[in-house]
């Protein structure tokens, strides 16, 4: 399996070059370190002067800017404090403006109804005020019924525009809408700020613009700031004896060498020793950038043991199974091919993202082939004839699809339970593993065809195994008869985890059947229609193959994950580890617009 073999490694130095010999260990990214002690670091001076809150923000908010500037790459050039203070004024000053400026917006069209008018003094009024409502027509009769004077200022199609003369604002149960907030303003004054706070806001956004020229120098101050935090950290969970130190933490057998060179070229020691029986080393998976996109999985659900095996490559197919059959459509994978086409090269940028474009080409590829075979093609029929007669299965076929999902997923878990057996064989419980697997692959086969004695029996040994192996204790007792009695009520959720692979069949057919009926249903239209029915014939199809499109996307990728990361983990992975940190810094690479 992919899972690398780890050594324990031991670094001795002088104490003097503790900094730089750490420093040089931590830019060649190695070890995942063992603290030796709990002494909590403290930042250095250089971290301290600059706040790691406002850099991060910072640059943040300079990455969000929909245009960039060429990148400064000298850091020479660069004034920490002066550019992060000019950043977080430019932000400051942005929000400022862009609330203003939705202020205006909203107060003019609250006020672009009443038209262009000035309010009177208090005193010209009796110290009487003007009070601005919006009533819809159908509402009228409960102003003239309030018996507040008012007047009629302009009457449309839906609304009526009326003025209250009142000393204070009427109450809420009287009148039946809220009043319009039209303040003391002219509508040509508000106006006028409203360009004038544009104009500044495009100015604001200019300055930003220009600021981002410093994007590479921020992002090497954050990762530097970080690389000096971890390196205190670790400073801090070195065992120190008088004139040396000492660094341990785990390093991957393959990486060894490189380690030694290291050590011999700085005149370090280098103690090296396996694993103990009581020690749980941390996981480091290594898969080809092709699997990749299920090691991405697999470690972002669970990380399987040190001691355990490596799910990527079983959860990449698998995965990659599951998604075709529940979107049962070449159209629809094309058209997600399509997408991943267009992304292709943005997920270029990082391993992750290249891991993940791997993996939905082999969803796009799996799709079209799985879409072939049950001649699906954004549910009608080939479009060709050679196409139609590569058809090979009819998803409206229930007991064949029945059959295919069940045995499926009953095969999907008898590997869970061999690889769990794989997993144990150095311990008895291995054969209740093997148990488990002879079960569900005699009960698939005396489903599939009939059930004969022979099977009935070998059904019976294979229970009587995860009876008698549930346990890792040796001889007989009755805490071990116990524990394999109880063992075996997981007969009734082994049962329920095939019959989830149902999901597969019962959500292609879904899939095929909503665009079936969106065929339909615009075809309908159409032919009901004549002239305009073609618009909403064309426009029928497409809102209902995009909403299908996405629904049946989500449902690929939640239930195709959910039967592997649930039901398969439930029976192929015991204990979960944690993944390999290596003490490594943060490189940037410099990127030009």
């Amino acid at each position: 399996m992919s899972i690398l073999k780890l050594k324990k490694a031991s670094v001795i130095g002088m104490s003097q070059d503790k900094t730089e010999t750490l420093d040089a260990i931590q830019a060649l990214g190695l070890m995942h370190v063992i603290p030796l002690t709990e002494i909590s670091a403290k930042q250095s001076a250089d971290v301290e002067d600059t706040n790691p809150e406002l850099l991060k923000r910072s640059l943040q908010y300079l990455l969000s800017s929909p245009q960039k500037r060429r990148q400064v790459t000298r850091d020479n050039q660069l004034d920490l404090n002066k550019v992060l203070h000019q950043v977080d004024q430019n932000r400051q000053n942005r929000i400022r403006l862009s609330e203003k400026r939705d202020f205006l917006d909203k107060r003019i069209k609250d006020l672009e109804p009443w038209g262009e008018f000035t309010l009177p003094d208090l005193a010209d009024l009796n110290h009487e005020k003007l009070w601005f409502y919006l009533i819809p027509n159908y509402k009228m009769q409960d102003v003239e019924a309030s018996h507040l004077p008012w007047m009629q200022v302009h009457r449309d199609n839906r609304h009526t525009y009326i003025v209250v003369i009142a000393p204070d604002e009427p109450d809420a149960n009287i009148m039946p809408v809220p009043r319009t907030h039209t303040g003391y303003v002219p509508l040509s004054e508000l106006k006028e700020q409203l360009e004038e706070t544009e104009i500044q806001l495009e100015a604001a956004e200019g300055e930003r613009e220009a600021l981002t020229r410093w994007i590479f120098l921020l992002q090497q101050s954050v990762a530097s700031t970080e690389n000096q935090a971890l390196l205190d950290e670790v400073s801090g969970q070195t065992r120190d004896y008088g004139e040396v130190f000492a660094l341990q933490g785990w390093v991957a057998v393959r990486d060894l060498p490189e380690l030694e060179a290291f050590a011999q070229e700085h005149g370090l020691v280098l103690l090296e020793e396996d694993p103990a029986d009581d020690e749980t080393p941390p996981t480091l998976l290594e898969n080809p950038e092709i699997y990749g996109g299920g090691q991405e999985v697999v470690s972002f659900f669970q990380t399987p043991n040190y001691r355990s095996w490596d799910p990527s490559r079983v959860v990449f197919f698998s995965f990659v199974s599951f998604f075709a059959i529940i979107m049962s459509d070449a159209g629809y994978s094309l058209l997600f091919g399509a997408v991943i086409a267009w992304k292709w090269k943005a997920m270029e940028a990082t391993e992750t993202g290249r891991r993940l474009r791997a993996m939905g080409a082999a969803l796009t590829g799996a799709g079209v082939l799985w879409g072939v075979i049950v001649g699906s093609y954004f549910g009608a029929s080939a479009p060709v004839s050679l196409l139609g007669e590569m058809k090979l299965l009819d998803l409206n076929d229930f007991d064949a699809m029945m059959k295919l999902s069940i045995s499926i997923g009953a095969l999907h878990l008898v590997l869970a339970n061999l690889l769990m057996a794989w997993v144990r064989r150095g311990s008895n419980q291995s054969l209740s593993s093997l148990g488990w697997a002879l079960s569900v692959a005699v009960a698939l086969s005396g489903w599939l065809t009939e059930f004969t004695t022979l099977d009935w029996s070998v059904f019976g040994a294979g229970l009587a195994m995860v009876l008698l192996f549930s346990t890792p204790d040796t001889g007989f007792s009755v805490s071990r008869l116990i524990s394999g009695l109880l063992a075996l009520t997981n007969v009734t959720k082994i049962f329920g985890d095939v019959l989830s692979y149902l999901r597969l069949f019962a959500l292609g057919l879904a899939s095929a059947s909503l665009a079936i009926t969106f065929n339909q249903l615009a075809a309908d239209v159409g032919n009901a229609l004549p002239g305009i029915g073609l618009l909403l014939h064309i426009l029928i199809l497409l809102a209902g193959h995009l909403l299908n499109f996405v629904l049946t996307v989500v449902s690929g990728v939640i239930h195709g994950l959910r039967l592997n990361l649930i039901e398969f983990y439930n029976w192929s992975l015991a204990d979960e580890g944690y993944p390999f940190q290596p003490f490594s810094k943060q490189e940037v690479t410099p990127w030009i617009t």
